[in-house]
């Protein structure tokens, strides 16, 4: 069809330039991540080429100079070939989880495999393995989430900064659906992981990689399109035992030879409410003779139970948690368990779960990130999602604690990505950026490279980053700037666990995929 113009000479492509190039411009700066997040840039950018689609196509029916024939024949052929891909792509197509922390949905055929269906059944335990497994804590271990204390920060490592040398691949391998990370003690790294229906947790040699046991619930799967199937807390060792937090809310205490279970609770059940949106992710905490998890929508927001037998012992707080795990902390000279909730972070005391204080933190969207203690009587808080980071001082008065804020910024935001703390700075994933601040002021001291949504560590003066990507990186712990040391491809995909590192030896995992190697 030839195009005709309803006055000769008349094509009036002025117009449809500037939209083209106002879009162009709003797009470069909705994605400029020095102002605004990537989530926001992500939802933000289909209505914004949606608009500019519509004023091209109000343009192009009214005002390009085309014949009327020509602008009818191309809008109604444009609107049926976009009609069409939406049909088709909704009768071809089903959202799986999403491409990053950005929250963009992924499209897979309805055809294929299901997340984790290929993933196949656990290989048979051995007996000699299952024979000689040990989880008698050391103070070189790594028995929990963050690693000991929750600090996310270890010492006494001696890792070289000499990476010419890759660190050596011990081995790698197919695992099962989840976020968990693993808790490593001696040459045992445990792990939870959805195989099929079976939510598992798995005891596995870390110089083979091979199972020592597994524990499993039957017929168990939590599915959530945005942050996928399978379990999402880190188990936790003590005493030999192994306590674990399940996605949909049970908590089972595993003898931690054999796998076999000691008891176990269902927490939503115990106090009657529904499961979290995102599923139950609070890796449990041990303090003295209690087990200490998060509760369910509505509250309590913690809960105790004894470690003996599994009976409960208190319920602190009426609100609906966050998605990080309780820290133990003694902080202006009181002990303590720190927690986030849906719209405030408080601190209950250990021994009943009696709020102690609470500071109101409002939010609709999801807090993932743990509170820091420190010492001696402050505690820094971090969040995505516009929030950022603060730092709030505890005050004794008799037997009343109060707090206020020291100070608050939206340098740090990290979303999904714990903060460590070292020589006076806070290092964390702005918006999946690296970024140094100081502690004593909030003063931001430098931002380096970007590595996603992905994890950090630090090891003594220096940071272990796994980046969303599946690399891992180690950088300079130093204020001054920003310097990358080395980097090495551990992993394939997104990856949104931590690492857990024991002496030399590195464990590292994500959805479909985990892997140890030797650090040098």
């Amino acid at each position: 069809m030839a195009v005709e113009l309803a006055d000769k000479g008349r094509f009036r492509w002025k117009a449809a330039a500037i939209i083209v190039a106002l879009y162009l411009v709003f797009l470069s700066a909705l994605h400029n991540r020095q102002w605004i997040e990537s989530y926001i840039a992500a939802y933000l950018t289909g209505p914004l080429t949606i608009i500019a689609l519509l004023a091209v196509l109000i343009w192009f029916g009214f005002f390009s100079g085309l014949s009327r024939r020509t602008r009818i024949i191309t809008i109604l052929a444009f609107v049926g070939f976009v009609g069409g891909a939406v049909l088709a792509a909704i009768a071809t197509t089903r959202v799986e989880g999403t491409y990053s922390g950005v929250g963009v949905p992924r499209l897979v055929w309805k055809w294929s495999p299901r997340a984790g269906e290929g993933i196949g059944p656990l290989p048979s335990v051995t007996g000699d393995l299952h024979e000689s497994v040990d989880l008698s804590t050391t103070p070189q271990d790594f028995p929990e989430f963050l690693g000991p204390g929750r600090h996310n920060a270890i010492a006494g490592i001696g890792l070289s900064r000499d990476w010419s040398h890759p660190p050596r691949q011990l081995w790698r391998q197919a695992i099962g659906l989840g976020w968990s990370s693993f808790a490593v003690v001696g040459n045992w790294a445990v792990t939870q992981e959805q195989r099929g229906s079976n939510e598992m947790v798995v005891c596995y040699d870390v110089t083979s990689g091979r199972p020592c046991w597994e524990h499993t619930h039957e017929n168990t799967r939590f599915s959530e399109w945005q942050g996928g199937d399978g379990p999402r807390a880190t188990p936790t060792i003590s005493g030999g035992r192994v306590y674990v937090m399940g996605a949909t809310g049970i908590l089972d205490c595993l003898d931690g030879a054999t796998g076999k279970a000691i008891w176990s609770r269902n927490v939503l059940a115990d106090t009657n409410t529904g499961n979290l949106t995102y599923g139950k992710s609070c890796s449990p905490l041990v303090a003295g003779d209690l087990v200490i998890v998060t509760g369910g929508r509505g509250g309590p927001s913690l809960l105790a139970y004894h470690i003996a037998d599994g009976s409960p012992a208190w319920t602190g707080g009426d609100e609906t948690p966050g998605f990080a795990s309780p820290v133990l902390a003694t902080i202006a000279g009181v002990p303590q368990v720190l927690t986030i909730n849906a719209d405030s972070a408080t601190a209950h005391a250990s021994a009943d779960g009696h709020v102690l204080w609470r500071f109101n933190w409002p939010g609709s969207m999801p807090k993932d990130i743990q509170p820091v203690a420190l010492e001696p009587d402050r505690v820094l808080l971090s969040a995505g999602y516009g929030l950022g980071t603060l730092v709030l001082r505890e005050q004794l008065d008799g037997s009343l604690l109060s707090i206020h804020t020291i100070w608050a910024n939206r340098y740090l935001k990290p979303k999904l990505s714990n903060v460590t703390i070292h020589g006076g700075h806070v290092y964390g994933l702005d918006d999946g950026i690296l970024t140094c601040l100081d502690l004593p002021t909030g003063k931001r001291m430098w931002r380096g490279d970007e590595y996603g949504f992905g994890q950090l560590l630090a090891v003594d003066d220096l940071l272990l980053i796994q980046s969303e990507s599946g690399d891992v990186a180690l950088v300079a712990a130093v204020p001054d700037g920003f310097h990358e040391i080395g980097r090495f491809a551990a992993l394939t995909g997104k990856t949104w666990q931590g690492p857990a590192l024991s002496g030399h030896r590195l464990l590292v995992r994500n959805d479909h995929e985990a892997a140890c190697y030797e650090l040098p």
